[in-house]
């Protein structure tokens, strides 16, 4: 999907330049993240569907988290929300699963030069196919029919297949990046079967209270990222996003709930997506007052 003509090349420093303001500018400015789809959330006519996406205004900027499962519904909750989508200053994408990628295309039709920034993903962010599966097509086994050869034997130099997003404007994040002031973006690799190998990236923004983090779907385990977060900053105030909890033991999450709130010192929660209804249970059984419900609609006020 990424050609090079749509990277932007830049140090940390340059990127986070492009957005300084002032703080006259930013006086007044909504402090909030409304979360524009999920799967749950208090009756409305708002779309639900399996899958995430937050809209976060914070210093007088406003950023796209992840994008949702299915393009009209997106557009229709953004509709219905209020969220300019033709006003964003840049979109993350966490990972390369549709359920955080389906309202992209409608994001490009609103805002075409638009900066997205993903995690590094040759199977799914990169239009150029892998050095080692190009020797591959170009291994020459004399045993076979020459119409079975790739390309007839003769592959070209440069192979890139058509992307689904072929004018958006990606940046590839490969290590921790302040994107604009106070907002920082890193990534971090999973483990597990079935995800393993596949990058994600997470957003932290630092607030008077400590760093907010937003998270996708925490497929490098939501521990990982909140250990990266605390190296960031040490003080974690509130945790947004998809914890991917709903396939491990009850157990294990209580543990892990215990732990965001006695061993990270994290002041508040706001799990949403695949979290896990225990999880949800859990947080608001340890949590109390500080669990935020975070379902499809919910705007949650963020320190400033």
């Amino acid at each position: 999907m990424m050609t090079r003509r749509h990277l932007l090349a830049g140090s940390s420093a340059t990127l986070a330049a492009r957005f300084v303001m002032s703080p006259a500018d930013a006086q007044g400015a909504p402090a909030r993240i409304t979360v524009l789809f999920d799967a749950f959330g208090k009756p409305s006519a708002l779309k639900r569907g399996w899958g995430y996406s937050a809209f976060i205004e914070y210093g007088g900027r406003r950023i796209l988290f992840d994008t949702g499962a299915k393009g009209d519904d997106f557009a229709a909750n953004a509709s219905a929300l209020g969220v300019d989508l033709k006003s964003l200053d840049f979109v993350v994408i966490s990972h390369r699963h549709n359920d955080h990628t389906g309202g992209l295309n409608h994001v490009l039709s609103q805002n075409p030069n638009v900066t997205i920034y993903t995690p590094v993903e040759g199977g799914g962010f990169n239009s150029q196919f892998p050095p080692a599966l190009v020797n591959l097509m170009k291994r020459n086994v004399a045993s076979i029919p020459d119409e079975m050869r790739y390309f007839g034997g003769n592959p070209p130099a440069e192979l890139r297949p058509e992307p689904p997003w072929a004018h958006g404007r990606f940046v590839q994040i490969r290590e921790q990046t302040e994107v604009l002031p106070g907002a920082f973006l890193f990534s971090t690799q999973s483990d597990v079967a079935g995800t393993r190998e596949m990058n994600e990236i997470s957003l932290v923004l630092k607030t008077p209270k400590g760093s907010v983090l937003v998270v996708g779907c925490s497929h490098p385990g939501i521990e990982k990222i909140v250990e990266t977060t605390a190296k960031i900053d040490p003080k974690i105030y509130e945790v947004f996003g998809g914890f991917h909890l709903v396939d491990i033991s009850d157990a294990k999450i209580t543990e892990l709930v215990t732990a965001f709130r006695d061993k990270w010192k994290i002041e508040r929660m706001a799990a949403g997506h695949c979290t896990g209804q225990f999880a949800f249970s859990e947080m608001i059984r340890i949590f109390g007052a500080n669990f935020d419900m975070s379902g499809v609609g919910s705007v949650i006020a963020l320190p400033t």
